[in-house]
């Protein structure tokens, strides 16, 4: 039992990995923006509008954000004084041990691998239009999987698979494809907001809380401000994603911080004013569409600003994407060097110092879940996931401050451990928002994690006593 516990010296020596450091602070919030300005702002929002928190999806994004914000704080902590492999993984490594690391990395693959392969779908959605919008449709039979009445989601193979060769090339050229596309979303959003301001009624908020704060409707569905910053939650999935890039950044305590609070702060501002005008431009329940933002432009009369939200969507569902699918290979590739995967996934190749092996295989399995399978439900999973990666980091915060006093802490969260408690509480609520089906999917999964690490995770662990 000894071996559950055995943790991870806290500050290993990264300098052997093969990985090239070549990533400024300024290229940390930039992926962290990348990976979280996407699905979240271009979908959810006008779902959670209309669904479930009308014009009131302010204050979800809100309490969402400020979920988020704690849990940042705490990756912050975390990033700069442990080091080693970022995330969430590495973190719950030297604050619990083998085991309860070994859980939330299956964890971890899970909420990554999930999020790609169903933000791919809705990438290939809005491509697939584009194309019929100028002249060339694609036959609809490669567009949908066999459960959906067609062949394969083909657009939805085919850029998991560019972004595979991005990936192989290289992280520094992968974060410079990035920024373009970061760049190109928000001269859309800007487009958006410029826009609004010039359209807004008042009127659209006469009824701001529809739903009140939380509430359970007779068949199971939860719905309100609560519940709703429970399903925006998604929106927010991206900025731990900065953790795992700990060991090729130029100064990892200095950076890796800064990069996850201000593409964190960022985002959520920009959350709140696009929310806001969103619902203050047409009424709340006009925006349960795949496309609210573009539909609101649409619905206003103003094509052109429409198509161009639309070209947005793409750019921005292509950089979530390519920095999920980095972070997934960076978990898997610490996992694997800690030996509680085969050491296959954690060869690093010489000439383009990333892990080409670890990186095809994750790209063939999310080619083939995006092209042939509906992930609707299993998408359901990247939230309660990513809440109990969150809760566990803000409990290692606590945690290590107890046990490694005397650990350098060249940041550090202010008020002790006050602010990590709340990212407990605040994220812990969360999960409990979220619908019972859910709880019981992901309880399935960590159950199938654990039975692999005690057949072969605990057996060849680099730990093992």
């Amino acid at each position: 039992m000894k071996q559950l516990w055995a943790k991870k010296p806290l500050t290993p020596d990264a300098e052997d990995t093969g990985l090239r450091r070549c990533l400024s602070a300024f290229d940390l919030t930039l992926l962290g923006i990348g990976a979280i300005i996407g699905t979240g702002i271009f979908v959810l929002t006008g779902h959670a509008a209309a669904t479930q928190a009308g014009p009131a999806v302010i204050l979800s994004f809100v309490v969402a954000g400020l979920a988020c914000a704690f849990a940042a704080l705490a990756y912050a902590e975390l990033a700069a004084s442990v080091g080693g492999v970022g995330s969430a993984y590495g973190y719950s490594y030297a604050a619990f041990g083998e085991f309860l690391a070994w859980i939330i990395g299956w964890d971890l693959i899970l909420e990554y691998a999930v999020s790609v392969a169903a933000v791919a779908n809705g990438w290939s959605g809005y491509f697939t239009t584009a194309l019929a919008a100028i002249g060339h449709p694609i036959p609809e039979a490669l567009t949908k999987g066999p459960h959906d009445g067609g062949l394969i989601n083909l657009p939805a193979v085919l850029i998991i698979i560019a972004l595979m060769v991005t990936l192989i090339i290289g992280i520094k050229q992968s974060a410079r494809l990035n920024a373009g596309m970061v760049l190109i979303k928000l001269l859309t959003i800007t487009v958006f907001i410029g826009v609004a301001l010039f359209n807004i009624n008042p009127a659209n908020w006469d009824v701001f809380m529809p739903y009140g704060w939380f509430d359970t409707l007779e068949n199971g569905k939860t719905i309100g401000v609560l519940a709703g910053a429970s399903l925006v939650f998604f929106a927010y999935v991206g900025f731990d994603a900065v953790s795992t890039a700990v060991e090729e950044a130029k100064d990892p305590q200095r950076d890796v911080p800064k990069g996850i609070l201000w593409s964190l702060g960022f985002c959520t501002l920009i959350y709140i004013v696009v929310s806001g005008l969103l619902t203050l431009v047409v009424p709340y329940y006009s925006l349960n569409v795949p496309s609210p933002v573009a539909e609101a432009l649409r619905l206003l009369g103003i094509n052109w600003a429409a198509a161009l939200v639309a070209t947005g969507v793409i750019a921005g569902l292509t950089t979530v994407m390519l920095v999920l699918y980095y972070a997934l290979t960076r978990i898997i590739m610490g996992m694997s060097r800690d030996g509680l995967l085969p050491a296959y996934f954690g060869t690093v190749n010489e000439k383009t110092h990333t892990p080409v092996r670890n990186t095809i295989i994750c790209g063939v399995i999310m080619a083939s879940f995006a092209g042939l399978v509906p992930l609707g439900v299993l998408a359901e999973l990247v939230n309660i996931g990513t809440l109990a990666a969150f809760v566990m980091v803000c409990i290692g915060v606590i945690v290590l401050r107890k046990s490694q006093p005397d650990l350098p802490r060249p940041f550090k969260i202010p008020g002790g451990i006050i602010i990590p408690v709340l990212g407990v509480l605040s994220c812990g609520a969360l999960i409990a928002f979220l619908p019972a089906v859910t709880h019981l999917r992901f309880l399935l999964w960590l159950l199938a994690g654990a039975a692999i690490y005690f057949c072969y995770s605990m057996r060849h662990s680099k730990l093992r006593v």
